[in-house]
């Protein structure tokens, strides 16, 4: 009876924040298993980070075409295609052990940060079309409880991927993975409607550039911020637990697990921090702020790694900090992304600002393996310090205005 009453466009919306929700579930645990599995078969760091390397190049490449394609085809559309080449990739992963080889399971990767970031590019351009261009706060609010709630369900992945590999071994886990996002994706396909998200006027392929100005500073302030985040989180904080401090697997993956439900919490609760509540929306001054306190917090982090401090609670302290900063950071620049963008082929802007995101994720995973691989995890939280202060550099250029909205 309540859905009856929703408009259809709504619907349509929430069906596709349940596909984006089931994915993310997988793509969280699919990271986590990936990275415990492989170190337990003795894999350094650096060969780790570059099983993810096609995961991160991929979205890239995702991002500026899907954006595209979704003005083309509706957002519908990508969002089942990027669950079908989901189960694709997890299917790849089924083959016997010895044919598991660093190029196959970067192909699988390659696969899946396809599928990943066609979703994330369909759930985030649907929002822009939900509501009039006047109701910014609103927008902003949205933006928030969907990025909050999907990275709270990243870490309950996280946490299934450390369970299920304990429980069923690492085939066993894809296997049931695959089967649950098999059965989403037939649900999807039978439910969705296609149009939309289409523009009104189709656009080139060359147009898949953004020319605005604001949409490029906010993109590459993005790839920075993701590129500080993922160069020591991605692969060389996992690694630090499990070969240095010596945590098991349930321990890594339920630690990192509640830290990304926190950080998904704190995303949704970000207007309450940033004004909205005063009848403010976050403008480019904001970002430059927030950019400027969350760079004192590695580098806080490594000073206390180098003092003599206990190494755990230095980290599971500073973690605590730097994932609620972070999370402020990514909401505001999400809503921000949103509210840029133009109406008409909302997904253009979107999938270019994503690609950048991708862009900072592949730098920084590749980073965090090798830095810590050559030089350990202080390294990588001096490097995390210094893209943040990159970042609050080209802030400076983002349009600065208050907006009073409903």
């Amino acid at each position: 009876m309540f859905l009856s009453n929703l408009s259809f466009e709504t619907r349509q919306y929430m069906l596709i924040t349940f596909n984006y929700w089931a994915f993310t579930l997988t793509d969280g645990a699919l990271r986590m298993l990936v990275i415990l599995y492989f170190h337990g078969l003795g894999y350094s760091s650096l060969e780790i980070a570059m099983l993810f390397l096609f995961y991160e190049f991929f979205g890239m490449v995702t991002n500026l075409v899907g954006g595209w394609l979704g003005a083309h085809l509706g957002l519908n559309k990508t969002m089942n295609i990027g669950l079908a080449i989901q189960v694709l990739a997890l299917g790849m992963l089924l083959v016997p052990a010895s044919a598991l080889t660093i190029p196959w399971v970067m192909a699988a990767q390659a696969l899946s940060g396809i599928a990943k970031d066609l979703n994330k590019m369909s759930a985030k351009s649907s929002v822009k079309l939900l509501l009039p261009d006047h109701a910014q706060g609103k927008l902003y609010k949205w933006v928030a409880a969907l990025t909050g709630s999907k990275n709270a369900l990243k870490g309950v992945g996280f946490f299934l991927g450390g369970a299920l590999l304990s429980l069923l071994g690492f085939k066993g886990a894809i296997a049931v993975m695959a089967l649950a996002l098999a059965i989403v994706w037939v649900f999807s396909m039978a439910t969705a409607q296609s149009e939309l998200g289409k523009a009104t006027r189709k656009p080139r392929f060359s147009e898949m550039l953004s020319k605005s100005r604001a949409v490029n500073a906010l993109s590459a302030a993005r790839m920075f911020l993701f590129c500080a985040r993922d160069v020591w989180f991605v692969v060389a904080l996992p690694v630090y637990l499990s070969g240095v401090l010596g945590w098991d697997y349930w321990g890594v993956s339920s630690f990192l697990a509640l830290w990304v439900i926190g950080y998904g919490v704190v995303q949704s609760l970000a207007p309450h921090f940033t004004g909205v509540q005063s009848a403010k929306v976050p403008d480019g001054i904001s970002a430059l702020i927030w950019a400027g306190v969350l760079a004192v917090v590695p580098a806080m982090i490594a000073l206390g790694l180098s003092s003599g401090l206990d190494n755990q609670w230095v980290l599971v302290g500073g973690l605590m900090v730097f994932g609620a900063l972070f999370a402020i950071n990514s909401s505001l620049h999400s809503y921000l992304i949103i509210s840029y963008a133009k109406e008409d082929g909302v997904s253009l802007d979107v999938g270019f600002y994503y690609m950048a995101n991708a862009g900072g994720r592949l730098l920084g995973t590749v980073l965090s393996g090798w830095l810590y691989q050559v030089a350990g995890l202080e390294a990588c939280l001096w490097v995390s310090a210094v893209f943040l202060l990159i970042a609050c550099a080209i802030s400076t250029a983002l349009p600065r205005h208050v907006v009073v909205r409903a």
